[in-house]
């Protein structure tokens, strides 16, 4: 296993679009050191290798092989992340795969037996629970700011439609078609703040279809409720199209927080206020400052992001980064992986909820960007 203090040395398993922020924040960490980029496309992972100064590998088997490897991200097709995180399992390597982690329970299953048979760790791309926002709102939780949480309500909307094709044209063989493929960030988040529901029975799923598209698809409208071991009701919204609203609310028994993906904004709401109009209005007046208050702050870190080359505030605003840092820095102590299977194995159950609820069974996917 990886000794503490070592520079992770870290190859990444596919060059298409999703690989270059794993690329990039690889080159950037100072925990980690690039050792090369692998495709079946000899030509993009030669083009991948050349802007990122590392060496092309065609062969994973060829990969692992020829170098002495101490991580392995994989950014493949979805149908293709359990064989390959299985072969880098085998070889001893730690995996960081994106997301979905695997196509169904089943899988996940699979390797998440064969991750605590081999003591290799395993964990999912799960980047917006690292977003400014969700890492402020999530401190608070744990510090128990808000006391315990009752519930979480997510809105999630002016999602994309599904029959765009911002990952290629495989997303057409989804029953949410585009739309479906970008569900797992809303559902983990709301994993990532309420909790995991308490079993498959209490998890209600629902969808619909309004718009047109060219093509068949089941729904293009999306909603999740469950309850939690500790009793939380957790909910999601998520619709296709109409005005970009990313708005979480986590009510606890002390206080709630309203936290806005879009400006990165946390704030706090405490006290009754349904008695006193005053007390409204000073609620209303404290909820606007702390949004100019947060805007500022964060215009600040995007600043010195901007112009600065050192990692650190390229980490604080940018979540892949951070998701990768705090990895890669988990593996160099021997610490428990940010973000862990079980997370994206309830990721799955909801989208399998949801499938379900448009009357669709497990679908084999053509292939990925």
């Amino acid at each position: 296993m990886i000794q503490a203090t070592m520079v992770v040395d870290t190859a990444v398993i596919g060059a298409g679009e999703v690989s270059d922020s794993h690329l990039s924040a690889l080159v950037g960490s100072p925990r980690t050191n690039l050792v090369g980029v692998c495709d079946l496309d000899e030509a993009r992972a030669s083009a991948a290798a050349e802007k990122y100064d590392t060496t092309p590998y065609f062969d994973m088997d060829d990969l692992i092989e020829r170098t002495d490897l101490d991580w392995i991200h994989i950014c493949t097709s979805v149908q293709t992340h359990l064989p390959l995180a299985k072969k880098a399992i085998r070889a001893e390597i730690p995996v960081l795969v994106e997301k979905p982690t695997t196509e169904t329970v089943a899988e996940l299953e699979e390797l998440e037996a064969l991750s605590a048979d081999h003591d290799i760790p395993v964990s999912p791309v799960h980047q917006h629970l690292f977003d400014p926002a969700m890492r402020d709102a999530r401190t608070r939780i744990r510090s128990g700011e808000i006391g315990a949480v009752r519930g979480v309500d997510l809105v999630y909307t002016g999602h994309t439609y599904p029959d765009e094709a911002n990952r290629g044209t495989w997303v057409f063989d989804l029953p949410g078609g585009e739309f479906e493929e970008g569900l797992p960030h809303p559902l983990y988040l709301v994993l990532g703040t309420g909790g995991y529901p308490r079993s498959e029975a209490d998890i209600c799923a629902m969808n619909s279809l309004v718009g047109d598209y060219n093509g068949t698809f089941d729904y293009d409208s999306a909603g999740i409720q469950y309850t939690t071991e500790t009793g939380a009701l957790c909910s999601a919204t998520m619709l296709a199209g109409g005005t970009q609203k990313r708005m979480i609310h986590i009510h606890g028994d002390e206080a709630s927080l309203i936290v806005d993906m879009i400006l990165q904004v946390v704030h706090q709401v405490e006290g009754d206020y349904k008695g006193s109009t005053v007390g409204k209005v000073k609620q209303s007046l404290k909820y606007a400052g702390g949004q100019f208050v947060g805007l500022g702050k964060n215009a600040r870190l995007v600043a010195k992001a901007t112009v600065s080359d050192e990692w650190t505030p390229k980490m604080q605003v940018n979540p892949h980064n951070y998701q990768i840092d705090r990895t890669a820095y988990a593996l160099e102590n021997g610490h428990e992986m940010p973000v862990p299977l079980s997370e994206a194995k309830w990721t799955i159950r909801l989208m399998e909820a949801l499938r379900e609820a448009a009357g669709t069974e497990r679908v084999a996917v053509a292939g990925r960007e």
